[in-house]
């Protein structure tokens, strides 16, 4: 098992989401509370997710080979949207429970909650264990540019605020006796995590798709390129992320007098100052030569 700061925050969150997971079954089912169970639903997502991450980051964190010269940090771009395809779905399926639910009650044919205080006590327990797991991967995730995990900690960020609601729920429950309220608290949980999936699930969507580095990222990366002045010009640059990884290729444009090993010098020192900005970063620079029908001096390009 390749073991970095990456699996062991996977591994963290696959144990927290496995506890919380049955303690709030348990108490769903015990109380009859659609919202702890949605709950238990959602967490069981996370856990699922947290699993899928863990996975990921392992495959994503083995080095290039014949086969995938560009590594494997597509495996992240993967998790990501399916992690948040995960969190729609379970938005989907809360929603329904919670119509059905509300048709129970109105039919009068049950749907009463039962230890109001034990279903409680599991979401205050929940809000706390996930807002710790969360900060922690959230700060692993940054640090080591890690799609998989920052989906992750989405999801457990997504599961403290609708523990808040689901407690505020039962709480008002426990205050009104209105049993209706479960329910409704149940739809708001499932908007917003749907709503929370939704943008995730765009943002990973956009790893697969090759999508080009953020314009300060790219704006960071031509600043390098002007500060040389030995480059009269730069262009076909293409950018895109796998994972943590940066690829980034373009084309400098030299004076024809410049010899090979001058061009080839400069280029290495590109290369290694923009890698050493852009952590992960794997550049490629082509040299042209300098034809004066073509360029104009100190231009750049894409």
């Amino acid at each position: 098992m390749i073991n970095t700061a990456k699996t062991r925050a996977a591994l963290v969150s696959v144990a927290s989401n496995s506890a919380l997971v049955i303690l709030k079954l348990v108490i769903g089912i015990l109380s009859g509370s659609v919202s702890i169970i949605s709950e238990a639903i959602h967490s069981a997502n996370d856990l699922l997710a947290a699993i899928i991450a863990f996975f990921s980051v392992r495959i994503s964190d083995r080095p290039a080979d014949h086969e995938h010269p560009f590594g494997h940090g597509k495996a992240e771009s993967i998790s990501g949207v399916v992690e948040a395809a995960l969190i729609v779905f379970a938005a989907v399926w809360i929603m329904v429970e919670a119509v059905k639910k509300i048709l129970l009650i109105y039919n009068h044919q049950g749907g009463e909650l039962e230890h109001l205080g034990w279903g409680t006590a599991v979401m205050v327990i929940s809000v706390l264990l996930n807002t710790l797991v969360a900060r922690y991967l959230f700060k692993v995730a940054k640090r080591e540019d890690s799609v998989a995990l920052e989906a992750d900690a989405q999801h457990l960020s997504t599961d403290v605020y609708t523990s808040l609601g689901v407690a505020a729920g039962l709480v008002l429950v426990w205050i009104t006796d209105w049993h209706i309220i479960d329910p409704i608290v149940a739809i708001l949980v499932a908007i917003l995590i749907g709503s929370i999936g939704w943008k995730l699930t765009v943002s990973a969507g956009r790893h697969l798709m090759d999508s080009s580095l953020p314009e300060s990222e790219v704006a960071e990366i031509e600043k390098i390129v002007k500060n040389e002045p030995r480059v009269v010009s730069w262009h076909r640059m293409r950018t895109r992320k796998s994972g943590s990884q940066r690829h980034i290729d373009f084309h400098i444009v030299m004076p024809a007098e410049a010899t090979l090993v001058e061009a080839h010098h400069i280029a290495d020192e590109l290369e290694k100052l923009i890698a050493q900005r852009f952590a992960h970063a794997n550049v490629v620079i082509h040299v042209d030569p300098y034809d004066v029908t073509k360029e104009a001096k100190g231009s750049g390009g894409s």
